[in-house]
């Protein structure tokens, strides 16, 4: 029986194998269904227990990097290692739930003494019933992805079909279903693989039985496959551009933390932007976390900013810290303080600004610290932020130009970002500050997550990162352009100068049907997930009432 446990290591791994920077894409369309070969004919306990050694493998490798966050308690990183843990065993919880909802129990079959118990049980039901196991084990999936992106604030890092960004043809699906239908199909995929290889084992006289189980869902793909193509040729030369030019500061975390150098980090990014803006672009963007202190109200802050922009007469975007009251202030001294984004005109007005509305548990907000002030002693921040409460569109007049903004981690939630494109938006901006996590990983999982949001709203989406990923990608995911720096990283600092396409003098886009009706795909996954989860209760109160 324990013996299973070193295999479930092993497909935990390999599902992480599958994400940024080992990046094996293929390692997707296989992971799930050894995770959940691994649990046939276990009980629900045993299964289980499986899935969680499984997920926690996969989350303990693929969210390493976050261990390099710079933050000691005492000398010890103990802050890092325990969110590693802590954030691990948690997401370990729901290919936990899957295993036992999805495997195939109490059912007759006969197998080779040398293979596990209950692999025998699944072809001993119908070629349509093994078809409806696998579509309910995806959509089963795919509603855990959709629970995991909201509860408790959501953390949709590393959806399974994130891992495809590069294939752009197949991720054109993500138009209809979001990346939720990417998913879907990897594990459906798996899933009649399982099958297949079942029957090759154990029914090695029926030579072309397998072919049964993978005739629907490769159709599927192979449909999947001739629609993204299809939408790949359909793109017309744009109307018109806007230059734009994205500044990579590389600061690292430490220095952001350190007042006493505010000056001088400020003094290399003007210096940065300086030479970037001899570029002569219609538009300059600043990452998050590039700006210290307070931009619209620091004393010394602002003035070099209007000053800068009004020589060069550029739109900038930029990141910063912002201060407010709250709505009814219980002391005159009663401030909220958010992380923002303003837009700042060439004339040097600050014209709009957004405030930041999905924080980041324990680095810009702590949950119960009223009640559990002692949890703060194991965060490196020592106050915490207001969310914003609506996006807020910025406008660059003189240009007929519409953007959205979305700051740090906004850009990998899809519903969320749903919200920030209107008909008539142009592009998205994501603001970001990958900092805290050195050079690893955390830079490509984060951008490959974000593509996502192109396809899903058929908009090119512009990333400004601190130390990388930045570039732009667009309306049909595809990775245009990528700041490299002298050593041909991703990470160190300089600038980057993109034409982005726009819409015409008063078009409006057509919106995708995901960006018309949401996640009405992912919803739908949840229901099936429901009459699961209800059949699978009923039999075991008929069980126990036998």
């Amino acid at each position: 029986m324990r013996s299973r446990y070193p295999v479930a290591v092993i497909a935990g791994l390999l599902l992480a194998g599958s994400f940024p920077k080992i990046g094996i894409a293929g390692l997707a369309w296989v992971a799930p269904a050894l995770i959940l070969a691994t649990a046939l004919g276990k009980g629900g306990g045993e299964s289980f227990r499986i899935g969680y050694v499984a997920g926690l493998a996969h989350y303990l490798a693929s969210l390493s990097w976050l261990l390099l966050i710079p933050y000691r308690w005492h000398s010890i990183p103990l802050g890092p290692a325990t969110g590693w843990l802590a954030l691990s065993a948690y997401l370990a919880l729901y290919p936990a739930v899957h295993s036992p909802l999805s495997t195939v129990h109490g059912l007759p079959g006969t197998n080779p003494s040398w293979l596990p118990a209950g692999f025998g049980g699944l072809l001993a039901r119908s070629w349509g019933q093994r078809t409806i196991w696998a579509i309910s084990g995806a959509a089963l999936w795919v509603a855990l992805e959709m629970v995991v992106s909201r509860l408790f604030s959501g953390f949709p890092w590393n959806l399974l079909g994130s891992s495809q960004y590069q294939m752009v043809p197949l991720i054109q699906v993500a138009s209809v279903a979001g990346i939720y239908g990417v998913s879907f199909l990897l594990v459906w995929v798996s899933l009649s693989l399982l099958s297949a290889g079942l029957m090759v084992v154990l029914r090695p006289t029926l030579r072309s039985a397998w072919v049964g189980e993978m005739i629907l869902p490769l159709t599927v793909v192979a449909l999947v496959f001739n629609f993204g193509f299809r939408q790949l040729t359909a793109d017309a030369p744009p109307v018109r551009t806007l230059k734009v030019t994205l500044v990579q500061p590389s600061i690292p975390q430490t220095l952001i933390w350190d007042t006493s150098r505010d000056r001088e980090r400020f003094g290399e990014l003007v210096r940065l932007s300086e030479q970037a803006l001899t570029n002569q672009p219609d538009l300059l963007v600043w990452p998050e976390a590039a700006v210290p202190s307070y931009a619209r109200w620091d004393t010394n802050i602002y003035p070099a900013i209007t000053n800068l922009i009004r020589q060069h007469r550029a739109w900038l975007i930029l990141g910063s810290d912002d201060v407010g009251l709250p709505t009814h202030p219980a002391h005159a001294d009663d401030y909220e303080y958010y992380n923002a984004s303003f837009l700042v005109a060439p004339d040097g007005d600050f014209a709009n600004r957004y405030r930041k509305r999905n924080l980041v548990i324990f680095g810009e907000y702590v949950p119960l610290v009223r009640w559990l002030p002692f949890v703060k002693w194991f965060t490196p921040i020592e106050g915490g932020f207001t969310p914003g409460n609506r996006p807020v569109p910025f406008s660059l007049t003189n240009l007929d130009v519409k953007a959205s903004v979305l700051i740090c981690f906004e850009d990998i939630f899809p519903h969320l970002a749903r919200e920030y494109a209107d008909d008539d938006t142009d592009f998205l901006v994501n603001l970001t500050n990958n900092g805290w996590f050195g050079e690893s990983a955390a830079q490509w999982q984060h951008a490959a997550g974000a593509v996502f949001r192109a396809v899903e709203n058929g908009l090119p989406l512009i990333r400004c990162s601190n130390n990388g990923l930045t570039g732009w990608v667009d309306a049909r995911g595809r990775l245009r352009q990528v700041f490299r720096d002298d050593r041909g990283t991703i990470y160190g600092p300089g600038f980057l100068t993109a034409e982005i396409p726009l819409l015409g003098p008063g078009e409006k886009r057509e919106a995708t049907f995901y960006h018309r009706h949401g996640d009405a795909f992912g919803w739908a996954c949840v229901g099936i997930a429901g009459i699961m989860l209800a059949r699978r209760l009923g039999t075991m109160r008929r069980s126990s009432g036998a």
